[in-house]
């Protein structure tokens, strides 16, 4: 099997992405195998994983689907219908669905484990970007940054080390009201946060230590 390697995963604790280290084995299993193929499987591939992820933010019974772990055999084989059938819209004319993304449904399925469909589709869009050379800065804020704002940040990004290694890099600015205020910047392995929740969780950590 083709990701018979994330089967044994175990959950880890989630860390600043959405993506957590179980869903990370589907992402690796997921672009090695399509690696494995050829650059043209890869952007199929990613293409089909991109729709879905659409979907799933569009369509409320794709959500529902992926996100109820209760569902009968019946059911989650007629949700997969559903999803392929999303995916085969993904290029400029319908094609079927590739077997790499048709066998990680399967799995993902057969482990109760479709609620982690956004996170290991973020994770595979990060390795086909270190692939293709390419760095993404994610910069999470409570509320969209002023474009002044945005554009002296990018600027300073793309003078990193990182940034300068990369042949192209691409800055995405993400809201979550729960980071309070300031930002968290993810690049690469890396993450900076300079966020006003991190600073009042260590803030609760240091007053709980002194009670």
């Amino acid at each position: 099997m083709l990701l018979s390697s994330a089967r044994s995963a175990v959950p880890a604790r989630l860390g600043q992405r959405a993506a957590s280290s179980l869903a990370l084995k589907y992402s690796n299993a997921v672009f090695s195998a399509a690696l494995s193929k050829s650059p043209q499987v890869i952007n199929k591939v990613q293409s089909e994983l991109n729709t879905i992820s659409t979907s799933i933010k569009e369509v409320p019974e794709i959500s529902t689907f992926v996100t109820n772990p209760t569902l009968s055999a019946k059911d989650r084989q007629s949700g997969l219908a559903a999803l392929y059938a999303r995916a085969e819209s993904a290029g400029a004319k319908k094609e079927p669905v590739s077997d790499i993304t048709k066998n990680l449904f399967v799995v993902l399925s057969e482990n109760g484990r479709l609620g982690e469909t956004q996170g290991v589709i973020e994770g595979f869009n990060e390795l086909v970007a270190t692939y293709k050379g390419e760095l993404t800065v994610t910069i999470t804020s409570a509320a969209p940054l002023p474009r002044d704002v945005q554009t002296r940040l990018e600027s300073t990004l793309k003078q990193s080390q990182a940034a300068q290694k990369a042949k192209s890099v691409k800055v995405i600015n993400k809201i979550n009201p729960g980071v309070l205020g300031g930002i968290v910047v993810d690049f690469g392995d890396k993450t900076v946060d300079l966020s006003v929740a991190s600073r009042v969780n260590k803030l609760n950590s240091l007053l709980q230590l002194s009670v």
